[in-house]
């Protein structure tokens, strides 16, 4: 919210273009229930993945092994044996690669066949093997063809280091793209969340990948809320969301002197659901006493998040998303889905590019 400006922003340059009909764009991708971006995407945890397990995960419809090796290093493969089908999380760790539990076969962590015990020597066969980091206490899995950007982050926070702590996963009955678009529905604010102020977006394109939307007006100046904590905005507004592959949202808000930043880290589930994990980050501090303080602050930064999940998490569970009659204030919405629909889409299960 920005408390300082009394007029709203003037439309940037680097703003995206409103369809010339607010109906439009027609989507193709923006809520298909097996469709997403070409991206990263959350798998687990981290920390419970100790050196020299192996564990199953099913992503975005695709079946995969996620391993960790003697040296630390997370690799994820696809779960099928190329021998006679066997999942490899059956299988077990051998130093830096995976061995399968049926016929012994050895992969090392770039999917290359290194032994087949019964022959004696491996043969030229390798399994599917995808990009993956650790970032944000999680691991994340790229799942398309072009090499990979650095993974989602929070803007504020690009160049130092930084402490976290991991929100309860969640389901929820709706694609991501439109758990996301929650964040910039500037007129629910008014009705779910009473806040006492009009919201209004402006809009800047990061990359190809990534929009951000940040809150550009004040008001509410009747409110006892907004009278109490409008000396704490001085600047420029803190409220923004920052989105990465039209499925993973970084939050960013609070007063001038202490920002709260909460990624929602999202992906396509069964029938167009949506499987996410929350994560609250902030900067790390030095010393005890920063320790401290920052565990505080990512308990704060947790119960703001709950404020504004309690709210909204309902509609999500019966909601049929389907913009029939935009309004003036529906307008970051129109933004966000022309820009998803400008990625390039992948189909779920296979992770094959989507041509039309």
């Amino acid at each position: 919210m920005n408390l300082a400006q009394s007029q709203p922003a003037q439309p940037q340059q680097n703003q995206l273009q409103h369809p010339a009909n607010p109906a439009e764009p027609q989507a193709s991708t923006f809520n298909h229930p097996d469709r997403f971006i070409q991206g990263w995407y959350w798998v687990m945890p981290s920390r419970p993945l100790k050196c020299g397990q192996v564990q199953p995960v099913t992503i975005l419809g695709r079946d995969l092994a996620v391993y960790r090796t003697a040296a630390g290093q997370v690799a994820i493969v696809d779960a099928y044996c190329p021998h006679m089908g066997a999942h490899l999380a059956e299988g077990c760790v051998d130093d830096e690669g995976l061995r399968c539990f049926f016929h012994n076969w050895r992969f090392d962590s770039q999917g290359v066949c290194t032994d087949i015990p019964y022959l004696g020597h491996a043969l030229p066969i390798r399994i599917t093997t995808w990009p993956v980091v650790e970032h944000y206490g999680l691991i994340w899995v790229w799942t398309g063809d072009a090499p990979p950007p650095p993974p989602p982050f929070v803007p504020e926070l690009e160049n130092v280091v930084w402490d976290v702590a991991l929100g309860k996963p969640f389901v929820h009955n709706c694609h991501p793209n439109v758990l996301m678009v929650n964040a910039i529905d500037a007129h629910h604010f008014n009705t779910v969340h009473n806040f006492p102020i009009e919201i209004v977006f402006k809009n800047e394109v990061v990359n190809e990948s990534a929009i951000m939307f940040s809150n550009t007006t004040r008001g509410g100046d009747e409110s006892w809320l907004v009278r109490l904590i409008q000396p704490f905005y001085q600047h420029e507004g803190t409220y923004s969301m920052c989105y990465s592959y039209g499925s993973t949202g970084t939050v960013t808000l609070g007063p001038d002197f202490l920002h709260f930043y909460i990624v929602f880290a999202l992906r396509l589930g069964p029938d167009g659901t949506t499987e996410g994990q929350p994560i609250f980050v902030t900067q790390r501090r030095s010393g005890v006493s920063g320790w401290l303080f920052n565990r505080v602050v990512l308990w704060l930064t947790q119960q703001v998040g709950n404020y504004f999940a309690k709210g909204d998490t309902k509609i999500f569970q019966t909601i049929k998303f389907d913009l029939k009659t935009p309004l003036k204030a529906d307008q970051s919405i129109l933004q966000f889905m022309h820009h998803v629909e400008g990625q390039q889409a992948l189909q779920y299960g296979s992770w094959e590019a989507v041509t039309a």
